[in-house]
């Protein structure tokens, strides 16, 4: 797999650039009096699919055969990266398959796959059974199998918003995003030290589901228990082509407790006036939890995601306040 490079970026603005609006960089007057830094939250979940994989999906579906549509694309997801598939399918005329865990699926990511048209399947109890479902299914039916971050031009679709915040916000000096499966962080590397190298990029993941951090950590693909409420940053292991590219030019990478995520959750609510799922929450809370080397700069937080439930929000909101008394 070959990593894509800045240029493929701005080719996958172009494509996606009639499907997708840009999203918007705001300044938080309350997240940047606590952090004591000039502090933009990208808002991500402003996409209509309410998070940043949309853009990877429009990029790959624009960029597969007619042959490869009809014969349907299958890949496997805990909500987002499948709205995202689903959604580019809609568009593009292809069949679209997901595969995603029997166990706890998050209910509004799975009415939102269904109502884009595509064909759930169940397995197992976390997203790597599922993925692995998915990987037999694809061999033994002869569809396109899409792997949720091991694609080039999934990772140069997201890192269009990278690019978005260095446009927006030339003089940034610190970008907080999170980490699951890496595409996001892999695609603000990229974009980041090509255009700037003095850019801190600094990724984000539930200590409850440490797999990429391990992984980069240990310099290789390393397994690891997946225990977080944050479905959207829940994996099982690393993967090689986000590592490939973090390992290298990634600045910081950081663990956040599940509560340090609810309580992001919750201040992104009282401060910035912001709803976020779990996984959306997870670069506010890397932020928090480092606001100390953050005085007097730049900061732009990626919120990634906002499909979140009303039971997992009311949980957040618990926390935050107790956390607060």
């Amino acid at each position: 797999m070959q990593a894509p490079t800045l240029r493929d970026v701005y080719e996958a603005r172009k494509t996606i650039a009639p499907y997708l609006v840009r999203t918007p960089l705001h300044y938080s007057a309350g997240l940047s009096q606590l952090l004591d830094a000039e502090v933009y939250l990208k808002h991500e979940e402003y996409h209509p699919l309410g998070a940043f994989k949309a853009r990877g999906g429009i990029n790959l579906l624009a960029h597969l055969s007619q042959e490869e549509r009809e014969r349907g694309v299958i890949t496997a997801s805990t909500g987002n990266h499948g709205q995202s598939i689903a959604h580019a399918c809609r568009v593009f005329g292809a069949r679209a398959l997901i595969a995603l865990p029997e166990k706890d699926p998050n209910p509004l990511k799975v009415a939102a796959m269904e109502a884009l048209g595509a064909e759930l399947v169940f397995y197992g109890e976390n997203f790597d059974q599922a993925k692995a479902h998915c990987e037999r299914l694809a061999a033994e039916e002869g569809y396109r199998y899409v792997h949720p971050t091991d694609e080039p031009l999934l990772i140069a679709g997201v890192g269009t918003q990278t690019l978005e915040v260095i446009e927006d916000l030339p003089e940034v000096d610190v970008m907080y995003l999170p980490l699951g499966g890496g595409s996001g962080a892999a695609g603000a590397c990229v974009v980041a030290k090509a255009i700037n190298p003095a850019i801190q990029v600094r990724a984000v993941q539930a200590a409850a589901a440490p797999a990429g951090y391990l992984s980069w950590q240990q310099g290789q693909l390393v397994q690891a228990p997946m225990n977080t409420f944050a479905e959207g940053i829940a994996t099982q292991s690393g993967y090689e082509l986000p590592q490939q590219i973090i390992r290298h030019l990634l600045d910081d990478f950081l663990l956040v407790s599940d509560d340090e995520i609810r309580c992001a959750v919750g201040l992104l609510v009282e401060k910035a006036h912001t709803m976020a799922e779990g996984a959306g929450a997870a670069a506010t809370a890397g932020a928090v939890q480092q606001r100390e080397t953050l005085a007097g700069k730049k900061v732009a937080i990626t919120v990634s995601g906002g499909n979140t439930t009303a039971p997992q929000l009311l949980d957040a909101l618990k926390v935050y306040q107790e956390s607060q008394q």
